[in-house]
């Protein structure tokens, strides 16, 4: 169901938690058409969109927001009926606690990672009840404080119910993204195939992105590291349909078509992260597969070996001397 029309309006608080490139910009756009939106940031980024507001660059449209609504202490932003969570995999349980104050008998979080693992770690939390399926399209990225910049993709977003609710808050959320400028928007039947379509996408660019260090396009012109990117992607495949997920026939198709139409210069946030030496999503993306597939009896050598050639640089940037 796309872009649903003719709801009754109904202003929503709209939480953004994680003011990175993704939630940034789609809570910079319901922001921007006039939704009630609050962010919640930190240090550099924090004081810089207190004093300049938060701008963001992009092929649909630059805008900037200013004032902006925003602070680094949940309890102020008062209770929300959608909380959009952008921070990274690891980072989830953590923040799971710090949604606590914000959330009311039907607020709604909907988590924006590239895993697949978020909704169960967040429910264990916060209970099934309030926990969407949630993912997304966009390259963004923060260029400085305050400023992100959407590099190319076309923004989709998608969420819904992963267990039985007649919440409007779904439909309502969805009405609020077609208000907005620059974003697509959809209440997935299926969020399960969904979330594992998006993650068949980010996850083996991220992963032999990491290895490589070279953008898409380059990946994808290499005879050697495209058939690295296809044998990645066929293993996540193989693992989710032996845990029922319920592909669409031409699941690895699209994605192959996807990743031929995106910008050349692309990268993975998991690639990125590991670049610059800081802790990635590789357990929850690379990891979460071979572990997976060993829960399930498939056979995962492509991703194995990726996993297991990053994780000394993942120990280091994580200082902690044991896998994450």
């Amino acid at each position: 169901m796309l872009r649903p029309e003719g709801l009754l309006f109904r202003a929503m608080k709209i939480v953004v938690f994680g003011v990175g490139g993704v939630g940034a910009y789609f809570g910079g756009r319901l922001a921007e058409a006039g939704e009630d939106v609050v962010f919640i940031a930190r240090g550099a980024h924090l004081e810089a969109m207190r004093s300049a507001g938060l701008r963001v660059d992009s092929p649909q449209g630059d805008f900037v927001l200013n004032p902006v609504n925003v602070t680094d202490n949940p309890a102020e932003a008062g209770i929300a009926d959608v909380v959009l969570l952008g921070v990274k995999t690891w980072q989830v349980r953590e923040a799971a606690d710090a949604l606590k104050p914000m959330l009311g008998a039907k607020s709604l979080v909907v988590p924006l990672q590239n895993g697949i693992d978020t909704p169960r770690v967040l429910a264990e939390v916060l209970g099934e009840a309030r926990v969407l399926g949630g993912a997304c399209g966009i390259f963004a990225y923060i260029e400085g404080p305050g400023h992100v910049v959407h590099g190319g993709v076309d923004p989709y977003i998608q969420f819904g119910a992963l267990h039985p609710t007649s919440n409007e808050n779904i439909e309502l959320l969805c009405a609020a993204f077609n208000r907005a400028k620059g974003v697509v928007a959809e209440v997935a039947d299926d969020m399960q195939a969904s979330m594992w379509q998006k993650f068949l996408a980010v996850a083996p660019i991220g992963a032999v992105g990491a290895i490589t260090r070279v953008p898409m396009g380059v990946m994808l012109a290499d005879p050697a590291t495209s058939r690295l990117i296809e044998q990645a992607k066929r293993e996540i495949w193989e693992v989710g349909r032996a845990l029922g997920v319920n592909w669409a026939e031409d699941a690895l198709a699209r994605v192959t078509a996807q990743h031929a139409q995106a910008p050349p210069e692309t990268t993975a946030s998991m690639q990125r992260d590991i670049m610059q030496g800081r802790p990635s999503e590789l357990e929850a993306q690379v990891g979460a597969i071979v572990k997976l597939g060993g829960q399930v009896g498939v056979d995962t050598p492509v991703n194995r070996f990726i996993y297991d050639c990053l994780m000394p640089q993942e120990r280091r940037a994580r200082k902690d001397g044991a896998r994450a």
